[in-house]
């Protein structure tokens, strides 16, 4: 160990596991070091640039010795842009760490017997996966290293993505390897349309500029949502670049505008305003019996982005319930309905909760669209509304399905799934470690039967695991 510009440098640290937030984890006698872009295997010497009294995080300055796991990354953004933080892995070792990751959390945390947890479900496709990506205008763009720094009237406008840890500073994206065809062209087009007519871009610190956001919709039938947000803008420039995108793009399914002045990003409370076509698009599914399940997306829904896997999981969820067809089914934390409409036609009647009340109408929209009957569906906080009350008006379910935010579950939901007592419950979660504590509650009342870890995010530390509860 050495210091070095004030900060601890240490020579030949060996990584040894990899951190919940996608930092390779090493140690030097106690001190336990999260190195960025770090690699189990891998030998480096590292520098810290940040300290704590037990721990730091650190860069690597020199890599020794790579790790059997590490492999080039394929994107030119990597290690600036942060959205694909384990590119330089293997997909293979990827699964691993994620499989141990729920591992660590159910095992460590909840105390679960995780021996015969299921071995994590692959994402068929690790690039172009994602049916949805939002990018931002600023102009204050990311400079790299040496970039631009002696250039008197740089160009600083960009659109892409957020650097980590910087709200005002975007990184002018070229090429992103999360979503299909014509994700990339719509964005570079617009972006050079932008720039030749001399429209503003937004600035984050001061709020002002004509153009703020871009949010691209794509989905399995191969529609396609665009939709533009402007600022503080004139209507001949609106009409300018939605005519040049209408024109350019005529595969555009859906091609929509917002005009949002306010301080945040937010648009669920902003007007929508359509340029051409309807203000929505389809994805389908194919149900336990066979049946094609359409999900009418609008800009505003809510729904799984990565639609393979998003299949997938449902797949698993109903699975592991086991239907036998006569269930009353609780789908708490509904969205917009999605679990519950593709096991609509397995059971006799669904009870959906969610706090977001544009995402029950959704669900209600979802239902009527494909002629299903025994879906019911209520906006509120799930705290508030899974009473006793609710429970006498719409009877005591035979499973209860649950999906809730990163967040988990609030304790007087847990608590009130206690009181309820349903056979059997599929906890769907996003984030293993709030899932295993709400689980140490309610192993007190049910047995843990299958655990099946789900990938929906390659090159991301995120992991989705399904949990089966049967009651003692």
């Amino acid at each position: 160990m050495n210091k070095a510009a004030n900060n601890l440098f240490f020579e030949n640290v060996s990584i040894i596991d990899i951190a919940e937030e996608g930092k390779g984890v090493g140690k030097a006698d106690d001190f336990v070091l999260f190195v960025d872009k770090a690699v189990p295997g891998d030998v480096a010497d590292v520098q810290v640039y940040r300290r704590k009294k037990n721990f730091g995080e650190a860069k690597i300055t020199q890599l020794k010795k790579a790790s059997d796991f590490r492999t080039g990354a394929f994107c030119e953004h990597f290690g600036t842009c942060g959205g694909c933080k384990w590119q330089h892995m293997t997909y293979d070792a990827q699964l691993k760490f994620k499989q141990k990751t729920v591992e660590g959390a159910l095992g460590h945390l909840a105390k679960i017997d995780v021996s015969g947890m299921l071995p994590i479900a692959p994402s068929p496709a690790d690039r172009y996966y994602r049916n949805k990506l939002e990018f931002t205008f600023s102009n204050k763009r990311w400079l790299n290293d040496g970039e631009n720094r002696t250039d008197e009237t740089p160009d600083m406008d960009a659109l892409g993505f957020h650097i980590p840890g910087r709200f005002d500073k975007i990184l002018d994206v070229q090429h992103c390897y999360l979503q299909a065809d014509p994700s990339n062209d719509l964005r570079n087009r617009i972006r050079d349309y932008a720039k030749q007519q001399g429209m503003s871009f937004y600035n984050l610190k001061h709020h002002e500029g004509a153009l703020r956001n871009l949010i691209i919709r794509t989905s399995s039938t191969g529609e396609l949502m665009v939709i533009v947000v402007f600022a503080y803008t004139t209507q001949e420039q609106i009409d300018g670049l939605m005519g040049f995108i209408d024109q350019t793009f005529p595969q555009i399914t859906s091609l929509l505008y917002i005009v949002n002045q306010k301080k945040n990003d937010t648009i669920f409370d902003q007007e929508v305003v359509a340029w051409r076509g309807p203000e929505y698009i389809y994805e389908e599914m194919i149900d336990g019996n066979g049946k094609t399940v359409r999900f009418r997306i609008g800009p505003k829904s809510f729904y799984q982005t990565n639609s393979i896997q998003a299949l997938k999981l449902y797949q698993i969820t109903r699975d592991f319930a086991g239907f036998k067809g006569d269930e009353l089914v609780y789908d708490l934390y509904t969205g917009a309905g999605t679990i519950a409409n593709f096991i609509a036609g397995q059971v006799k009647e669904i009870v959906g909760v969610e706090y977001v009340p544009s995402a029950i109408e959704d669900a209600k929209i979802n239902s009527q669209i494909n002629n299903i009957t025994n879906t019911k569906f209520y906006a509120g906080d799930m705290k508030d509304v899974l009473n006793a009350d609710f429970v006498a008006q719409h009877g005591k379910p035979d499973v209860i399905i649950t999906d809730p935010p990163r967040a988990g579950m609030h304790p007087d939901v847990v608590a009130r799934l206690m009181e309820i007592g349903a056979e059997k419950i599929v906890y769907v979660s996003c984030n293993p470690a709030t899932q295993a504590r709400d689980l140490v509650v309610l192993k007190e009342k049910y047995d843990v039967a299958k655990i099946q870890p789900v990938d929906m995010f390659p090159h991301t530390q995120h992991v989705e695991n399904v949990v089966l509860l049967v009651i003692s």
